[in-house]
């Protein structure tokens, strides 16, 4: 039987475009599914934002502690992993993480009536931490003797010693409080304007570039490796 050459030019030309008409139905799909991945990696809440800003501290906190262990040991280390480290203090917790502390959470706890008394005593610390890192980069310089690496020790022990319990007390008391002084809307809000905050300051996610530079440091300071702190 002869067919129409009409109608087999209409069944080849669909046949044809079928694979291509299927790829543009596909697109919109991919696009989606490609567009929802990256709303899910960028949802982070404010007081996750926060929290995990204090683990870049907590990270920076053990490198200091292995430079003490060396100090106590009479063992050898180098001086730029101080300056590093006490870099990242500086210019990551102090200039960044505790500015939008300062600036943006601990005035409207005070508006709030609410744990006025230890944010009194947060800022305090902050001030406190600011001028031990101030002495920390300079004795950085000048480490010539067992003396100097003694008083260096000294004020990194002093400085964990109180941010331990600043960051746990932030952590357990202050940042899941700001959910009943603020709103739902006002808290969302505050997570986007500390999203364009870092990435005005760093010029990029501020988190992932620190958290490069600790993880270098702890390779540096042979205590990256997580098995070696499990107790035999």
């Amino acid at each position: 039987m002869n067919r129409d050459p009409i109608e087999s030019l209409s069944r080849r030309s669909v046949l044809r475009m079928a694979p291509a008409a299927a790829s543009v139905l596909l697109v919109p799909s991919a696009f989606a599914q490609k567009k929802e991945k990256e709303e899910a990696e960028d949802d982070v809440s404010t007081n996750e934002d926060l929290m995990r800003e204090h683990g870049i501290l907590k990270r920076t906190m053990l490198c200091y502690d292995e430079i003490i262990r060396r100090v106590n040991a009479g063992k050898d280390f180098s001086p730029q992993n101080v300056t590093d480290a006490a870099n990242i203090i500086k210019k990551f917790i102090e200039e960044y993480h505790e500015k939008l502390e300062e600036e943006h959470l601990f005035p409207r706890f005070r508006k709030a009536g609410k744990l006025v008394d230890l944010v009194d005593t947060l800022l305090t610390q902050h001030k406190a931490g600011r001028a031990v890192t101030a002495r920390v980069l300079t004795a950085a310089g000048s480490l010539k003797s067992a003396d100097d690496k003694k008083k260096l020790a000294a004020d990194l022990a002093a400085f964990n010693r109180m941010y331990s319990p600043h960051e746990a007390r932030e952590d357990t008391v202050l940042f899941p409080e700001l959910h009943k002084i603020v709103s739902k809307h006002e808290y969302d809000a505050l997570g986007e304007q500390f999203d364009k905050i870092e990435h005005d300051t760093f010029g990029q996610d501020g988190f992932d570039l620190y958290l490069a530079k600790v993880t270098n440091l702890e390779k540096d300071l042979g205590i990256y490796d997580l098995k070696q702190f499990t107790p035999k």
